[in-house]
């Protein structure tokens, strides 16, 4: 069979890696690609938001599987208009990627359904929304209703914060159209946690829990970006707290989204905050998490090609992922200025050195000028490490970062010390 990757980040050459290891697959593709995903798959030059163009492709390449990897195809209805031309495609519709691309969507579904989540409330009016911020006390939080790239949540510490955020948001609009409403949230206090499973509407699948690190600088400070690394699994899931997380998020989500009218099929994400040890949701995402993608790869032990493709037809009941014991850590390595203004064009150096077994090195904003990789984004790329422990796979990522150089590269030095005050 032949797939297609859609995309262009870690996440997809991390997919790509691992479809096409199957044994199912003669040809992978990926739109429009990276320098990484091309060492794997025939890069093909269509954007992510060329929607016919990439329904052009799959004709062309009679592709047999799409798998849509970022929010933003997925918010404008890449999956409905496959599906009407009967290509079968891994992800959810238009209505349900609302999931994500309207915060203030999922917060009243998972206050309608009994979601565990924080109190908030959705303003186009800067003074009221002031004046509920300050009824929450402090620090309270701020998010752009609609897709910014993971950059449209402020953490406000004072009511100056509060006042600058919602001006950047609703008057400023920094997040564009994603700004036309504003969430003034309650803020949680305790450890962020990834969890993903796969459904198809109805059969859910839980994966290999991880956990994301969302500030650009050590110790959780700075400002949010994509996604600085990421680990799995997550020891501060116990198998209790998974077992209730299933129970009183991720199951009760996915009943709520077929009886809002919009079955979910695809990977469910919910970004939650363990608070004095309960679950509560941050918010969704209707996608596979970025850089978490690139550890849960490397840990799958099953083919993923049969999960994707019983998710996109309805025949996930049964299925079993098996996972590698090992775990894994991914050190993400970004352009000098991310996640503010950052040049593109700079030389990566070191990408042809042996790295150490057990260590792929997944592209992100790269592309191949003249047989050479150049960055091409502010995450520029992931090294990602397996090993037996935790601990051994954080070493193993930090001894191969040296390997690589580009002018400005900079990258967090605690990549997975989170999972140590779990471990003992």
């Amino acid at each position: 069979m032949k797939v297609l990757v859609v995309g262009s980040g870690g996440r997809e050459h991390a997919l790509c890696w691992k479809i096409a290891q199957s044994p199912l697959v003669e040809a992978v593709h990926c739109a429009p690609g990276n320098a990484g995903t091309a060492t794997c798959a025939t890069n093909a030059p269509y954007g992510v938001d060329d929607l016919f163009g990439l329904q052009e492709l799959c004709d062309v390449e009679s592709i047999d599987l799409v798998v849509v990897g970022p929010e933003a195809p997925l918010a404008d209805g890449l999956v409905d208009q496959l599906r009407d031309a009967e290509i079968q495609v891994f992800g959810p519709t238009e209505a349900a990627a609302r999931l994500e691309s309207s915060k203030i969507f999922s917060k009243n579904l998972m206050n309608k359904y009994n979601i565990p989540t924080a109190r908030s409330q959705s303003f186009t009016d800067v003074a009221a929304a002031k004046d509920y911020a300050a009824s929450l006390g402090l620090p309270v939080v701020l998010k752009a209703d609609g897709l910014a790239a993971g950059k449209g949540v402020l953490i406000c510490q004072s009511a100056e914060d509060v006042a600058d955020g919602l001006d950047r948001i609703l008057v400023k609009r920094e997040f564009g159209s994603a700004g036309k409403e504003a969430l003034v949230e309650e803020f949680l206090d305790g450890e962020e946690v990834s969890f993903f499973a796969l459904t198809d509407g109805k059969a859910i699948v839980p994966l290999a829990t991880s956990q994301d690190h969302k500030r650009i600088f050590d110790n959780d400070e700075g400002p949010n970006t994509g996604g600085m690394g990421a680990y799995s699994p997550a020891p501060i899931v116990t198998p209790e707290l998974h077992d209730e997380i299933m129970t009183t998020v991720i199951e009760p989500t996915v009943k709520a989204m077929e009886a809002e009218g919009c079955p979910y099929q695809g990977v469910v994400y919910a970004g939650l905050m363990i608070v004095d040890g309960k679950p509560k949701v941050l918010e969704y995402n209707v996608r596979f998490g970025d850089p978490e993608c690139q550890p849960l790869m490397m840990r799958l032990k099953s083919d993923i090609v049969p999960l994707l493709q019983a998710c996109a037809d309805g025949t996930l009941e049964g299925h079993i992922v098996e996972w590698h014991d090992e775990a894994a850590v991914c050190v993400v390595l970004t352009s000098g200025g991310y996640p503010g203004a950052y040049e593109k064009g700079i030389q990566v150096h070191g990408l042809d050195q042996t790295f150490d077994e057990g260590v792929v090195v997944f592209h992100a904003g790269t592309k191949n000028v003249h047989n050479h990789v150049q960055t091409n984004g502010g995450r520029v790329l992931g090294v990602t490490a397996l090993a037996t422990t935790i601990d051994e796979a954080i070493k193993k990522a930090y001894a191969n970062v040296p390997k690589i150089t580009f002018d400005g590269m900079h990258y967090r030095k605690d990549i997975g010390a989170k999972a140590a005050r779990h471990l003992g």
